[in-house]
């Protein structure tokens, strides 16, 4: 393959030394600019993948006519804010030496930044959730008439989301599928995946990377047989024992994922929470703060399991087995990303083993399960008593004043009298006077 020297130049900043399965297969077509549908979960590469496509055509073909602000040639739609800033990152870096200016467009935070931003500057590729695109599309802030390449990633969970009819609005406000290049991804393809693909692509070629091409390679899978009341036990020990210092737990529900974060807290583990209740601008900084390894352990439920891209997750544990078997693969997935190796451990009580046959369907072979080593199941100490007395954090409390103290404004009232303030009837209850004791002439 024959790449601008700029795009091999953010590649090799990138440290990739070889192609994935579906890059080795998808890149060769795509550079040809034929269209593309590819089966694949996340961590097989394929943002590269459509990433290279995109830098390559836009440095090879000159822009149509005059450029105007909010008119990109490039529009990639992601279902979640998350995945959307992921895609930002890595197209900042393969394209690092190139022209191109890149924008990304999602919800939750930023609306008058992203919108000033349309209206001033002109971009090339545009990275967007379908929502917030749309209502700026409305405005007349977005103009899609010039889209040369069109990449619709992870369309099965955009049609679970309900985006679909979002989706087919900007569709249809790009050019005609017979005058762009369009990618559509999926890590499934159930009937109306493919229909809809059939729809908005032209004689794509066909790429399938199957889940058990991506785990049984790269991901280390162990499953432990556990009861529900050792589960907390073996994530404690798995933890300390191993040095584990980048994890990522996912539970299924909210209720538990606050629980953990807060447990794993008390026992001085650093953790943070990431879950749909969470704040955006929360989330970004979880996110930041665990990709820049400031953060130990991350709880998730599976809201994040497609949007969490961080390089270095050497584990990924699940906590409680999902109900819904792809959602096992998307979540070890976050590990042993683009070729590298990862570990996977998933607790196994009586209430998960239900989902275990699924899930042995969708890899194609066995779950091996055993029991945890003995001292992995050492008893969990009692955690660390609160220091009391702590430093109060922020400004210092003046001389005399407590905790529960408040300042009043306006002039300090001098109190008058030498002797001990009289309580006021209701303060506390009266008391029978003490009969006064005789001196001992003694002492």
């Amino acid at each position: 393959m024959k790449l601008p020297v700029q795009i091999m130049h953010g590649i090799q900043d990138c440290k990739f030394e070889y192609c994935t399965p579906i890059q080795g297969e998808i890149l060769p077509q795509a550079l040809l600019g034929s269209d593309v549908t590819g089966k694949a979960q996340t961590g097989t590469g394929k943002s590269a993948a459509f990433l290279i496509s995109i830098y390559t055509r836009l440095m090879q073909r000159a822009p149509k006519g005059k450029r105007i602000p909010g008119t990109p040639r490039a529009l990639i739609l992601a279902p979640t804010r998350e995945l959307v800033l992921q895609i930002h990152n890595d197209a900042e870096k393969i394209g690092k030496y190139t022209q191109n200016r890149i924008i990304s467009i999602f919800g939750g935070m930023d609306y008058e930044k992203q919108k000033k931003m349309l209206k001033d500057k002109i971009f090339d590729l545009m990275v967007a959730t379908p929502g917030r695109l749309l209502d700026f599309k409305k405005q007349g802030i977005i103009n899609l008439n010039q889209v040369e390449i069109l990449v619709i990633d992870e369309a099965d969970r955009m049609l679970d989301m309900g985006f679909i009819p979002d989706i087919r609005k900007i569709v249809y406000s790009t050019p005609d599928k017979n005058n762009r290049q369009t990618m559509f991804f999926s890590a499934t393809l159930t009937p109306e995946v493919i229909h809809l693909a059939s729809q908005w692509t032209k004689h794509p070629f066909q790429v399938e990377i199957e889940p058990d091409q991506i785990a049984s390679k790269t991901i280390d899978q162990i499953t432990y047989i556990v009861t529900d009341d050792q589960k907390f036990t073996l994530l404690y020990n798995l933890i300390l024992q191993q040095k584990l210092e980048r994890v990522l737990v996912f539970s299924n529900t909210r209720e538990e994922t606050r629980n953990l974060e807060k447990k794993l807290q008390q026992y001085g583990i650093n953790a943070s929470l990431l879950s749909g209740e969470v704040a955006q601008i929360k989330r970004v900084q979880t996110l930041e703060n665990f990709k820049k390894g400031n953060i130990r352990v991350l709880v998730a439920t599976d809201v994040a399991a497609r949007g969490i891209h961080v390089d270095a997750i050497s584990h990924v544990i699940n906590y409680t087995l999902p109900q819904d078997s792809e959602d096992y693969v998307h979540r070890i997935g976050r590990t042993g990303r683009a070729g590298e190796t990862g570990i996977s451990i998933s607790f196994a009580s009586e209430n998960d083993s239900f989902y275990i046959p699924g899930i042995e369907t969708l890899l194609g072979h066995k779950m091996e399960c055993k029991y945890p080593a003995e001292e992995l199941l050492m008893p969990v100490p009692p955690p660390p008593p609160r220091k009391q007395g702590a430093p109060h954090k922020g400004k210092p409390r003046p001389a005399g004043k407590t905790k529960n103290s408040s300042f009043r404004s306006g002039p300090v009232r001098k109190k008058t009298g030498s002797g001990p303030r009289k309580h006021r009837t209701g303060d506390r209850p009266k008391s029978r006077k003490s009969p006064v004791q005789p001196k001992d002439n003694h002492s």
